[in-house]
């Protein structure tokens, strides 16, 4: 493995960081199990969401080598951070399996709160994209950056307002394309995984799959998903790569267009309402959300100190 394709390393990494790495990975599986909440929002405001698309593209290819080109296979593994993928995958897996009826019972039951807390966090994780942007070259793309990130904001904020009706029983090929799409939005901030499915009209199916351990679903669901990311993620990193001010712009329209779905007064078809009943709790869990964000954020640059390229 030549020098510059070798993976830069810290001369020294605090073990803390493995910790907040799973608990991130849980707070993404946990946000991913939410409609109108993104994975990719947590892991934009946590700070691993370069390096864990980074990762995922050199896994990807780790796989194409294994199946196509034998050769490159221990080059292309050795560029691969296993533990910090590991960690992450691990919370992720975790969560999903251990709180996916505890979760789905949440937004059942507390529609309002959930989305009140799920809102302040989203809103104060505005700030991890638009910190991201280069200011010099934000000078240079001024024009295009601004008209990207308020395109995306309306464009998701229109999507939201679209629900369908649920599907009982659909099919193992209609739930494979479904991961397929839904998996694209995992990865994007502001883009819910869960909305996807939720507007298809397979969030139950999917999400009582998963509680009730239905390993046809789920099997069909996870492979739906590879497939999908497969052909997402290695555009998604040279988007990021080559145009980063302006990916960074879209991004934070996306995060911000998705605050419509995560307005507690609205109704089931998501009709936005004025704010009535128990304001004073909707707010405090507003500010709650935007605390918990906040923190995520302080302590992962706390314990930071393993690199973030690959």
């Amino acid at each position: 493995m030549t020098e510059s394709s070798a993976p830069t390393r810290a001369a020294k990494t605090n073990p803390l960081i493995h910790v907040v790495h799973v608990i991130v990975g849980a707070l993404i599986g946990l946000a991913e199990m939410v409609p109108g909440v993104s994975g990719g929002t947590v892991a934009l405001v946590t700070g691993i969401y370069e390096r864990a698309i980074k990762n995922g593209d050199a896994l990807l290819h780790a796989l194409r080598c294994l199946f196509g080109n034998r050769a490159e296979f221990k080059q292309a593994i050795q560029r691969i951070e296993w533990v910090f993928l590991i960690t992450i995958g691990f919370g992720m897996i975790a969560t999903v399996l251990s709180l996916s009826k505890v979760m789905h019972s949440f937004v059942e039951d507390s529609p309002h709160t959930a989305r009140a807390l799920f809102l302040g966090m989203v809103a104060v994780s505005l700030i991890v994209p638009l910190r991201m942007i280069d200011k010099a070259d934000f000078a240079a793309k001024k024009i295009p950056a601004i008209a990207l990130f308020i395109l995306a904001a309306v464009s998701i904020f229109i999507l939201t307002g679209f629900t369908s009706a649920e599907k009982q029983n659909p099919s193992l090929i209609i739930i494979f394309f479904a991961a397929a799409i839904a998996v694209c939005a995992l990865v994007l901030p502001g883009v819910s995984g869960s909305f996807m499915l939720l507007a298809m009209g397979l969030y139950q199916p999917v999400i009582g799959a998963v509680g009730d351990r239905d390993l046809s679903i789920i099997a069909v669901f996870a492979l739906g998903a590879v497939c999908g990311l497969a052909f997402f993620i290695k555009t998604l990193k040279f988007l990021i790569t080559e145009h980063h001010t302006l990916t960074m712009a879209t991004m934070a329209g996306f995060m911000l267009g998705s605050l419509r779905a995560l307005w507690p007064w609205q109704t089931d078809t998501a009709q936005l309402l004025a704010p009535e009943g128990n304001v004073g709790w909707l707010v405090f869990m507003m500010v709650l959300g935007g605390v918990i964000a906040g923190g995520i954020m302080v302590l992962e640059r706390f314990t930071e100190s393993e690199p973030q390229t690959v």
